[in-house]
């Protein structure tokens, strides 16, 4: 959920505030949507502090705004993600400003109840592939739907895909992961086929010099927002009945191949995790498919009303 906004007094005046905004953009060259959420994060700490100079803020008084926030209904992810940004906001400040304690150092947001992540059943899955269209931007969509289902790609990766990135000959494509981190996934054959079939009109969209795997109407790169776009329309048109997101079919791609093979390391290879942690979500996701199969499946599960 989006943070509450937060009336701040002249919280953009702030005399640190550009300073640590240039740091983070030139300095550390983060990209512009990141420096944008440390902004925001930043300008509420100013709001939530008022008069009181962010030199004489206490560990008590950053606790409190924590539990300000959480009132508002900021959840334990959010609420974490701020105070990261805070702590960081104030290591800027000793460094620069000879700033001598950081408020925010060892306080830990409430947790967040666990939210599983949405999948799609593998017939849902199969459903969403049977695009039956041989227009040149269907044939595109077949392709991004299968290549995400197939390899499990983030949005990102997909959108920043070349035609250089895609193997045919080893059935590979390597993407472009976070932290600039490069993987290679494999393709499956009908993600093959259907990038082949893509490929074989791509031409009458781009232009000779473009080397974007995928691009729009118009020959330019595709934007990640159309693919949601796009995603979304062929989940109605196909007759799923429910909203269908780019990361869905990447959950969906993680717990198939989990419920399938068992290897929570190959998943998280294929992923790009760089923690085993946050592959472990999907053996929940695992359990919670094996406990309904029990629960319809076994004489004994349930006692009879």
């Amino acid at each position: 959920m989006n943070p509450p906004k937060i009336q701040a007094a002249a919280a953009g005046e702030s005399p640190y505030l550009a300073g640590f905004i240039s740091h983070l953009a030139h300095e550390r060259r983060l990209s512009p949507l990141t420096v944008e959420n440390y902004r925001r994060d930043v300008e509420n700490l100013l709001a939530l502090a008022g008069k009181t100079s962010l030199d004489q803020l206490s560990i008590h008084q950053i606790r409190r705004f924590v539990a300000q926030l959480h009132g508002r209904g900021l959840g334990g992810k959010t609420l974490a993600r701020m105070l990261s940004a805070w702590r960081t906001f104030y290591r800027y400040l000793a460094r620069d400003h000879q700033f001598t304690q950081n408020p925010c150092e060892g306080l830990k947001a409430p947790k967040s109840e666990k939210k599983l992540p949405d999948a799609l059943s593998p017939d849902a899955a199969a459903q969403l592939m049977r695009v039956d269209d041989d227009s040149t931007i269907a044939l595109r969509d077949q392709a991004m739907l299968e290549l995400f289902y197939s390899s499990g790609l983030r949005l990102s990766e997909l959108v920043g895909l070349q035609l250089q990135d895609v193997d045919f000959g080893n059935q590979e494509v390597r993407v472009t992961g976070k932290g600039s981190k490069t993987r290679v996934v494999p393709v499956g054959a009908f993600a093959v086929e259907a990038l082949q079939a893509w490929l074989a009109v791509r031409a009458q969209h781009a232009s000779p010099e473009s080397t974007a795997l995928f691009v729009n109407k118009q020959g330019r790169p595709i934007s990640p927002r159309t693919v949601q776009s796009r995603v979304d329309y062929w989940a109605k048109k196909l007759g799923l009945g429910m909203h269908v997101h780019p990361h869905m079919l990447r959950h969906s791609f993680a717990s198939h191949v989990l419920q399938s093979s068992g290897d929570l390391r190959a998943v998280q290879e294929m992923l790009g995790h760089a923690n085993i942690s946050t592959t472990q979500v999907y053996t929940h996701l695992d359990w919670q498919h094996l406990a309904k199969v029990y629960d319809a499946a076994h004489p004994r599960a349930k006692k009879k009303a």
